[in-house]
């Protein structure tokens, strides 16, 4: 009789253990839950900004019988676009000639014999300033040069292209498009807070993202064609909730 009713109370105590232990890990985790309330959300910014620096390659090239022939009409051209160069405006510091470069078609690998010229050659003169509107300008100006007889190139025989327009100074943006990402964030969490009934509590992470730069002409990346330029960032923010 003894041993039954100690094994009835021993039951009890164990029956009762498992209910507080089962209350107290249930208030450990409603706890947990409550501490845990927080919201994600992300702030983007946009803005369009102008370049502030140009780098423009003026290139030429010429073709003849001799290299020497080739190679004085290749310094004379680059004459021509220096002094039209300093016409426009640009400084010596502006202005960078590349050395000239005179090739001999019959010396290459299984060339051909009957070429009209055997010396090909080229040059490029290049321009380098934070004067972004003169090189713009100058590059829809370059009918002197033609009227001069200054056969113009792109590289590879292309035509001759534009400036490429760069944005170096980035950071004189950053913190007004970061700014601008972090109250966008924060209106959206104020937003939803309020829609849960609840309060927005404070910052607990934050990451940045990556700023983007891309051209104004909608695809998506920067090959330096466009002077204005899009800038973008998604920042994401976690906020507590009260």
């Amino acid at each position: 009789m003894y041993t039954f009713i100690a094994r009835i109370v021993t039951a009890a105590l164990v029956a009762a253990g498992i209910v507080i232990a089962g209350m107290a890990i249930g208030q450990g985790f409603e706890r947990f839950r409550m501490s845990d309330r927080s919201i994600q959300v992300k702030g983007l910014a946009e803005k369009e900004v102008d370049s502030d620096f140009a780098i423009w390659a003026v290139g030429f090239r010429r073709a003849g019988k001799t290299f020497s022939e080739v190679q004085e009409a290749l310094a004379a051209d680059r004459q021509r676009v220096v002094a039209f160069l300093k016409s426009k405006g640009f400084a010596d510091a502006e202005i960078e000639p590349r050395p000239l470069i005179v090739e001999d078609l019959l010396s290459r690998d299984y060339a051909q014999t009957n070429v009209p010229f055997r010396f090909n050659g080229k040059g490029k003169v290049l321009v380098k300033t934070s004067r972004v509107s003169a090189a713009e300008a100058s590059a829809l100006a370059l009918d002197p040069l033609i009227q001069a007889g200054v056969e113009l190139a792109g590289d590879n025989n292309m035509p001759l292209s534009g400036p490429t327009f760069q944005l170096r100074n980035l950071n004189a943006h950053k913190a007004a498009l970061l700014a601008e990402a972090t109250r966008n964030a924060r209106e959206q969490a104020t937003s939803f807070a309020a829609e849960a009934g609840a309060r927005l509590g404070p910052l607990k992470r934050a990451n940045q993202g990556v700023i983007s730069i891309s051209g104004d002409d909608g695809r998506g990346y920067d090959d330096g064609s466009t002077r204005m330029k899009r800038l973008r960032v998604v920042s994401s923010f976690e906020y507590e909730l009260r």
